[in-house]
């Protein structure tokens, strides 16, 4: 159950998210300037934290402040050196080695060596911590250290993704050395090698992050980083707008309210950041309802959920490719068609029951969807994908529960999507017991199409595979795509050096690839 227990905390700490321009010159005029004495401080509208642990979780924004790893990923999120200057990968073994950072320094002061690449990459690889990023590693052999800054990774097969998985954080070994990877107080205070270290945990405020003036690449521009706990979407808008935050992740709604006020810049971030429906196959519904998905894809009308969700600010989503150079855009759409949904129960023996809704073997033909309480924008697509399959004679209902039953729920109002290689987020969530395939799925085409697509570095190769791998994905649907969403994110004026053409990750992940760049300008003298 370790893998459940992680993907619980991964979920608490994923989903959170007028007045005018005289508000915050009023709180400006009572706020001191920062000159040099008083040290410049970005604030961040942060989700909560209930623990800060790379190796076991995804998608924790604030990992990249803390931590590095082997290789990094630029704006065009294309690999570069992070704590390997270089490295060579040998053909006839299936051998990368790095050559390694010299003079890198925890934050504690001890030094960073190869010994803790090893330690992470084998505790992830360890089935007893029970880590997501576990597939992402299961190809490798050998890990060999060669000296203090040479390491040696044997793999047992071809893996064209390796490099981008070796952007995985770093953790100290001497710091966790016979620590449980799930449970360890170091999670509630990490020590890393990145630009920034942990200065203050305020549990359920915020986390306050100072530079590391020792960082291997040179000291942060901006001192001070607080991540201030700000899990409401709603409270974190009026927060932007009193000036209590610097920058915020909003909903469109939200960001559209700052795009004429003087003093916030305003980046609407593309994505390949997708939503839909997870159906748990381990629930006996879909034991015995399975050849309905088809039915619950057709019914959704993507576009509409766009406009009125979104505002506009998304595509709809057929597939998990659809932002990467291996979209096939010939699998089937599911495109928003009532009539075919009908058939499709019809043709399965489903009939239309007196009050509105088909009936299959005595039971009504319906489902709940879960979604994580404070995400707005999800809880919206829900309610919308709910009221639109109910149109067609599908009782659905959504539900909001304190804390997700992955074991027990019957759908779920998901979210994936990796800007990196096409392995990312494909591989581990739709492969056959992959570590982030939580909803039990199982397709031996899908399982073969992503091997043979990992396995090979030939373009063509792994296009075709890729094809084939999302023609059955299409045939046998393990989600209900229903769209790609764009990321919002307000900033104070002041904040320079933001990338505004990087494509983020899952859950807008990604504004910090080039933090310790950004600048902070004083704020006006009253």
């Amino acid at each position: 159950m370790k893998k459940y227990r992680s993907i619980f905390i991964v979920m608490a700490l994923s989903f959170v998210l007028s007045a005018c321009g005289e508000d915050r010159a009023k709180k400006e005029e009572e706020t001191e300037p920062e000159t040099a004495s008083q040290p410049a401080t970005l604030v961040y509208g942060s989700g909560d934290y209930t623990r800060i642990n790379p190796a076991m979780d995804e998608h924790g924004e604030i990992n990249i402040l803390l931590f590095n790893g082997l290789t990094a990923h630029n704006g065009d999120n294309e690999v570069v050196p992070g704590l390997a200057k270089s490295w060579v990968f040998d053909e006839g073994s299936c051998t990368y080695t790095f050559d390694l950072e010299e003079d890198v320094k925890w934050h504690d002061g001890e030094d960073f060596t190869a010994e803790d690449v090893k330690f992470t990459i084998e505790a992830i690889m360890d089935p007893e911590n029970g880590s997501e990023n576990a597939p992402n590693y299961e190809d490798v052999e050998e890990i060999r250290v060669i000296d203090d800054h040479t390491i040696a990774f044997r793999l047992s097969a071809p893996n064209v993704a390796f490099l981008d998985y070796m952007t995985m954080a770093v953790l100290p070994e001497h710091l966790l050395a016979g620590e449980d990877m799930q449970e360890s107080d170091f999670f509630r205070s990490p020590v890393g090698t990145g630009p920034y270290r942990l200065e203050r945990w305020d549990v359920g405020q915020a986390i306050t992050l100072v530079r590391n003036e020792d960082y291997f690449k040179g000291a942060a521009n901006i001192e001070r980083i607080v991540f201030k706990i700000v899990p409401d979407d709603t409270a974190k808008a009026l927060q932007m707008k009193a000036g209590e935050l610097d920058l915020a992740l909003l909903t469109p709604r939200d960001a559209q309210t700052f795009a004429d006020r003087e003093g916030y810049t305003c980046y609407e971030m593309q994505t390949s950041d997708y939503r839909g429906i997870l159906f748990n196959f381990r629930h006996e519904y879909w034991t015995e309802n399975r050849d309905l998905i088809p039915a619950v894809c057709c019914a959704i009308d993507r576009q509409a959920i766009i406009d009125a969700v979104l505002l506009g600010q998304g595509v709809p989503a057929y597939g998990p490719l659809q932002r990467n150079i291996y979209n096939n855009e010939d699998v089937d759409h599911y495109a928003y068609d009532p009539a075919r949904a009908k058939e499709i129960l019809e043709a399965a023996s489903c009939t239309m029951g007196d009050d509105g809704y088909y009936q299959r073997n005595g039971g009504k033909v319906g489902f709940v969807i879960s979604v994580g309480a404070g995400d707005q924008v999800r809880i919206d697509i829900a309610q919308a994908a709910a009221q639109q399959l109910r149109a067609v004679g599908i009782d659905c209902s959504v539900d909001i529960p304190v804390q997700v039953d992955w074991v027990g729920q019957m759908a779920y109002l998901i979210g994936w999507g990796s800007p990196f290689d096409a392995d990312d987020h494909t591989y581990k969530v739709f492969g056959t017991d992959k570590g982030a395939n939580y909803s039990g799925y199982s397709n031996a085409e899908v399982d073969r199409y992503l091997l043979e697509a990992r396995q090979s570095d030939d373009q063509t190769v792994r296009a075709k595979a890729y094809d084939r791998f999302q023609a059955a994905l299409a045939d046998d649907p393990a989600f209900a795509f229903i769209c790609y969403v764009d990321a919002d994110y307000v900033a104070d004026s002041r904040i320079q050096g933001i990338s505004r053409d990087t494509v983020m990750g899952h859950h807008g992940v990604g504004i910090f690839w080039n933090v310790a760049e950004w600048t902070l300008g004083e704020k006006p003298s009253s």
